[in-house]
Order: structure tokens, then sequence, then C-alpha cells
């Protein structure tokens, strides 16, 4: 690969080719590559010998997912020869499955659309959201790289970004927070764009309504379609969007299938190459310093060299029951989380053997969500709509229902050894089920049986007959329906503080009165939908510095080893500053770590 030029009109030339013999492998990456190797017994050089080399590369980036190929994206347009490998039959990860929000302050996109944001702001509010958590330099580096981050993607992908106006920072009122929002998520993206690489796009989480192009920002109004003029207008112009599309034989990408496939074609036109079904097996080490990837290939085992360093991008390990039982809080297991299915935490316990620290592990990007038999629904819209209310095991209201999800299940899990919150319930009336959309289920129309039969969702015709069916107290149920009720006519919730800050207002009905967050429940009959701490995916990883580089528990750096996304401990620390906190920074120490390599 010849030398290549940055946006910014540099050129890196490459490093000359680094040696050609096979590395003596570190003590713990050594005895995984002779169990690899089918030699259990084997050692060092002489395990390293029984394997192919695949290949020799500057970079090799483990995992396809946002942070992962703006990574490689970033490496290849430095001047750096790239190599993408990816667990996965296909590309994206949890990113394409996502709504693809993406919180970076003082981006040009926001700024453009008038976002009234400033570093001195972005600054502030970050730090009273993260607090003591995580490092003022990493919170900085996060700050000072995000809008150069999205500058590059923009001018290396066919990717275009839009504001998601009025989708609120989690807490608004905090210094620095917007009431406005921070948020964005990607344009439209045709993906005929790809080719045939588009068969191998990782699937969305939920499917977009056939003939529809819909975006992230859109969802708050089709959710209020059968009541709102403006929600029926928004329906309309999806359809009008999806229509437009097919006249013209585009295939419309929206949310992370655009961000993932938008960094698909940035790659494809870098000529990185991206080698799918080729799981991460373990580090290559050599004197203390991270020299290439162990992996299985067309199901050979085989390593990868890297002159320059390894990009750990592979996602978290909310699909490993024995991680998650080890690090954090109990009930937990693997049934609730809607992370990409390969995400087993394979780069951090890579990581781990290499001898890298790990934080935040107890965490994850944690919302309420209700355990549907084919998969979790991560509840975003449906809990904070006016005439729901969430109780737990004693049929009392236990949190502020339409507050940051992430802050939803923790107070579940701080409550729920003395005050049983796992699993609570989400109890609504026939009022809030003839006006709002359900998951994908319209308005008025029966919910599949299924859902029933599996205990996620219950309906009866009185209060008394409900809390039978879902275990709690007859009594407390009535007692706190009609406080609820109360507090819904006065438009003003003292207990749990529903409605005051602004982002409690972002999914409710504006037409409802005193308060749009908040409404009786009075109609019969009464439904209850089982709730469970569900999760976007693990936030605990590899510790990290500030150049993204891989650190060791007493600090120092691990060489030619970083890490960026789900497979770091996150920059948010244990909060969560706005729509889009899991990507912004995983796109954007991606792009540290390759700055970083592109400079040794």
């Amino acid at each position: 690969m010849s030398p290549s030029a940055d946006p910014d009109g540099r050129t890196d030339p490459l490093p000359a080719p680094g040696p050609t013999r096979r590395s003596v492998l570190g003590t713990a990456a050594g005895t995984a590559l002779a169990l690899a190797a089918g030699t259990a017994g084997a050692t060092g050089s002489a395990a390293a010998a029984d394997l192919p080399l695949l290949g020799t590369y500057d970079v090799v980036v483990a995992g396809s997912g946002a942070a992962g190929m703006t990574a490689a994206l970033t490496a290849a347009k430095r001047g750096l020869s790239c190599l993408v490998v990816e667990k996965a039959a296909t590309f994206g990860g949890s990113a394409a499955r996502s709504g693809a929000g993406i919180w970076i302050p003082n981006n040009p996109v926001i700024l453009a659309a008038g976002v009234p944001d400033t570093p001195a702001k972005a600054a502030a509010y970050l730090a009273a959201v993260v607090g003591p958590d995580v490092s003022a330099d990493r919170q900085r580096a996060f700050l000072a790289h995000g809008p150069a981050m999205i500058s590059f993607v923009l001018a290396n992908s066919p990717l275009r970004f839009r504001w998601m106006e009025g989708y609120s920072d989690y807490y608004p009122e905090l210094p620095g927070g917007l009431a406005g929002g921070r948020s964005m998520e990607p344009d439209q993206l045709d993906g005929t764009l790809l080719g045939a690489e588009l068969a191998r796009l990782n699937p969305p989480y939920m499917a977009v309504p056939a003939g529809m192009v819909v975006f992230s920002a859109d969802y708050k109004w089709l959710t209020l379609a059968a009541v709102s003029a403006k929600g029926a207008a928004v329906a309309t112009e999806c359809l009008a969007r999806g229509t437009t599309a097919a006249l013209l034989g585009q295939k419309p990408l929206t949310m992370g299938q655009a961000l993932a496939a938008g960094l698909r074609a940035g790659l494809l036109a870098a000529q990185v190459p991206v080698w799918l079904n080729t799981p991460l097996s373990d580090l290559l080490v050599e004197n203390g310093a991270v020299t290439g990837v162990l992996v299985t290939r067309d199901g050979t085992p085989g390593l990868v060299r890297a002159r320059r360093g390894v990009v750990v991008g592979s996602g978290g390990f909310e699909h490993n029951a024995a991680m998650r039982a080890e690090f954090q809080r109990q009930p937990i297991g693997t049934a609730w989380t809607v992370g990409a299915k390969e995400n087993t935490g394979d780069g951090i316990q890579a990581g781990r053997r290499a001898g890298a620290a790990l934080d935040l592990m107890d965490d994850a990007w944690w919302g309420p969500a209700v355990p549907l038999p084919d998969q979790p629904y991560f509840c975003l819209a449906e809990r904070t709509l006016p005439g729901g209310l969430l109780v737990n095991a004693a049929g009392a209201r236990f949190v502020n229902e339409a507050g940051p999800y992430s802050d939803v299940v923790h107070t579940m899990y701080d409550r729920n050894p003395t005050a049983p919150d796992i699993p609570a319930w989400l109890v609504t009336d026939q009022n809030y089920r003839n006006r709002y959309l359900f998951k994908d289920v319209a308005p008025t129309l029966p919910f599949p049986d299924s859902w029933y039969t599996s205990g996620a969702a219950c309906k009866e015709w009185t209060l008394d007959a409900l809390a039978g069916r879902i275990g709690v107290p007859a009594a407390a149920l009535r007692t706190t329906v009609s406080r609820f009720n109360g507090l819904a006519l006065a438009g003003k919730d003292p207990d749990f503080h529903r409605g005051d800050s602004a982002y409690d207002h972002y999914y409710t009905d504006p037409a409802v009165l005193p308060n749009s967050a908040l409404a009786p429940l009075w109609l019969p009959p009464f439904h209850a939908f089982r709730i469970v701490p569900g999760d976007l995916g693990t936030k605990g990883g590899l510790r990290t510095d500030a150049r993204a580089r891989v650190l060791r528990p007493d600090g120092t750096v691990i060489p030619g080893l970083y890490a960026a996304g789900n497979a770091s401990a996150a920059v948010m620390g244990h909060s969560y500053a706005g729509a889009g906190s899991t990507i912004g920074p995983a796109m954007t120490f991606g792009y540290i770590a390759a700055l970083d390599l592109a400079a040794t």
C-alpha cells in the first residue's frame, strides 16, 4: 500500500517491513496458541511454528463495529496497512443493530444546525455527569477529538448526519446540559453503494416497517400517530421516503444500518480487508508488547502480525454468562440483552491475559426491558408515556419512570436486595393502549398470544385481578394507582419528580395536560408488562488512557495494545450523558487509537 493523504493533507509513509520470523509468545498467549493448534503442552515458538502466518499489517483491528471500523478507516487514511478481523458472519456488530444515536458535543453537524454548544459547556456537563469515575484527561480527549472524528468520517465515507432535534441531554439541568440535545444520527444511505457486501450487514435489532424510511427521531412521533397531527404527518413522511427510494431503485438504510454500511463503504474505498468468520483467539505477545493476533480463519488457527499494534474493538461481554456472573449483580444473565450475540468478551479476556487492568465491569448500558419470547424489547417510550407506572413486588412505585433508562435499572439493582424491584411491572390502562404504539403493535390491536403465555404481559378487567396475576398485593396496587392518578390530575409528582426534567418529556404526549408525562389510569381492562434489567451491551472492559492505549494495573502501558468501544471501560463511567453515549465515544477512541498508531 502506498502512502495516502488524510483530509488535512498530511501523509504518513509506511514503516519498513518488520521481521518475518514468527514471534515468541508470552506465557498466556502461548498456552492459548498451543491449545488452538491442537498441541497442548507446547510453548512459545514451538507452538507458533505449527501455525500459518496469515499476513502482516501495520495495524490489526479486532471487531467491525463502530469503534473498529472507525479505527481501521483512520489508520488506512494515515497511510497504514490495516486488517479488520470479525468473529461474526456479518459486519457491524451491535452498532448495526442500534438506533445509532451519536453523542459528540460541538461537532460540525450540530453546530451547523444551530445547537448552542460550546467547549466550556460540554466540559462542564461531562464532568458533572461522569464525576470522578473517569480521569479528566480521558474526558478532555473525547471532547477534543470527537468533532475532528466526525469531520474525518464525513470526508472519508458516504455517511451524512442529522441532528436529533429536541432529544434532550439526559441531565439537562446540570451545568452545561442542553434541553434541546446534542445527539445526532445517520442520514439516509443507499445500501446499493455496498453491492454484494450489503448481504453481510448485521440485521437491525428491530426492522423498520415495510415500505417506510424511518429515523430514530421519528419514533417519538410514530408512537403518537393515532392521537397527534404531527405524528400522522411524520408517518406520512416516512412512507413517502420509502416510496421515493423504491422508485429510484435504492435500498434505503437508516439508524445503525446506515452507520455500519457507511463505515464499511469507507473501508471498501480505502481497500481495507474485513475478514468475517474470523474470531480472535488471543493476542500475540513478544517481549511484553502486543505484536499481532491469533485467529481462526476458515476453521484453521493462524497468526496475523501487526507491525505497529492491535486495536481491540470486539464489543462487550453481554453474552458471556460466566463473566456476567463474575462481575455483575444478580439477577443477571444473557437473555435480557439486545447486544450482538457474538459479544462474549473475547477481546477483554485476551487483554486481561496480556496483563491489562479492567474497569467498570459491574456496569452496562442498562435499560428496562420486556422479556418477550423471541427477544427482549428495550423499553423506551412505553415506560415514559402518560398513563403508565412502574411497580415492584410490593405493588409500589419506586422510581421516576420517565428518567434516563440507565438510572431506572441502577435503582432496580440498588433496591432489590431489600425491596425487590426485579422483576418490576409496567402497569397501564386501555386508554393508554388505545392511544399509543407499543413496540410495533398499533393502538387498539391485540398483542400476540405468546406475550401472554410467556408471562411477559397480563391483562385483567380489575386492578385486583391484575395484582393477582402479577403477584403483588391487591390493596397496595389499588393505593398506588389511586395516588398516582391524583398526582397526574394535579400535574406534579412530588414522590419521584416525574416530569420535572426536560428529558422526561421527550417520549410523552404533548396533548396531555397539565403535565405531558402524567395521566391517570381509569379505563379497563388494565395491562401489565414484566420489566427486567435489559441492556444495549456491557460498558466495562480494558482500562485505557487518553490515547486509547491499554494499561496494566500499575498504570503502565502495554505496548502495541489499544482498545475502544465496549471492549474498553467507558468514558461515561457509571452514567450516560445523552443518546449516543455508547457510539460517539466508541468512534472517537477508535479514531484516537489509529492516530496514535500512525504517530508511532
